[in-house]
């Protein structure tokens, strides 16, 4: 299998998985739906060129990967029980979602909720550490808020729809747009490969960059407030840069909460690269924490891997930790 074949299967199996998670506010079980055309969908959505005088419509599926801006409506046709649309928008944006018409049957328990990130295999993101809400503000329920709250935005550039229906005909249609994000903190990458600039401007928080590949990862600049300039070549920390109030960790896991991932390097000192780490994990990392203190920014490159390098990584105590679990 190639890697790029091996990286697709690994997007599709975390995208089918999220609706086996036992998440707290909601109970999502095995879909019905084949995952085979969700990556498709969302490999022809990202190609597709519209013109702005043109509103993008289309019917929603149980299970749905939504990358365009425009108007999406789902009509049940039978009892729909455990269904998931995933948003995503660029890096620099926010997501929002606004109920155009809703036609289902709260008190028969029917529901569509809002979930701000992403919830995969029961594991969330951003993780309940990087965000700056708690848990349960986290979900929008359309049947508790209705009306009285027709839109709702996410902290970053994704965003998930939960929706049960009892009954054949219900229906509702949404509309998904994008705003601009100044000061982008926790993203999912759409490709396996690019480049960004992470900036957290005197904020006590925590951001991090999430590529759902196995990647080469290659830092080129690395600003953290009082730290002296250090030339550095990123190696597996031993005991890590936790003592220090800002610094950058790369992370692998086949997860998506951070707070479980394998920590594959700290830097804890500024520094120009470049200085580079190849991961062979499902989905690879770079996150920032900030104390609030300073301009902390870090810049990177990332590429996927191909199946001869991550043959190569095998066996190697350090670089296939994701390899082998």
């Amino acid at each position: 299998m190639s890697g790029t074949s091996r990286a697709q299967l690994c997007f599709l199996l975390l995208s089918v998985t999220a609706l086996r998670g036992h998440a707290r506010f909601l109970d999502i079980q095995d879909n019905e739906i084949s995952p085979e055309g969700l990556l498709s969908l969302l490999s022809s959505e990202l190609k597709r060129e519209l013109p702005e005088e043109f509103v993008y419509r289309r019917a929603l599926r149980c299970l749905d990967m939504v990358a365009i801006e425009g108007q999406f409506t789902f009509t049940a046709e039978r009892p729909q029980l455990n269904c998931a649309v995933f948003f995503i928008g660029e890096p620099s944006d926010i997501i929002s979602i606004e109920y155009d018409s809703v036609n289902i049957d709260c008190r028969g328990g029917d529901f569509i909720k809002v979930f701000d990130g992403w919830v995969m295999k029961g594991e969330k993101f951003p993780s309940t550490q990087d965000h700056l809400l708690p848990l349960y503000e986290r979900y929008s329920d359309y049947c508790e808020t209705g009306v009285s709250r027709p839109i709702t935005r996410s902290s970053q550039n994704v965003a998930m729809l939960f929706f049960r229906l009892h009954q054949s005909g219900s229906s509702f249609t949404v509309t998904f747009r994008k705003l601009i994000n100044p000061f982008p903190c926790n993203v999912v990458s759409q490709t396996p490969e690019g480049s960004f600039t992470m900036v957290i401007p005197q904020q006590h928080r925590n951001c991090s960059f999430s590529i759902i590949y196995p990647v080469e990862i290659q830092i080129g600049e690395l600003s953290l407030g009082q730290h002296n300039d250090l030339k550095v070549s990123i190696q597996r920390s031993v005991l890590g840069c936790a003592g220090s109030g800002d610094f950058v960790e790369l992370l692998g896991g086949n997860g998506m909460d951070t707070s479980k991932m394998f920590p594959m390097a700290d830097l804890c000192y500024s520094f120009n690269g470049p200085a580079q780490m190849k991961v062979g994990c499902d989905n690879t990392v770079v996150r920032m924490v900030s104390s609030g203190k300073f301009v902390n920014r870090v810049s990177f490159r990332y590429r996927l891997l191909g199946h001869q390098e991550l043959q190569q990584m095998k066996g190697n105590s350090v670089e296939d930790v994701c390899l082998r679990a």
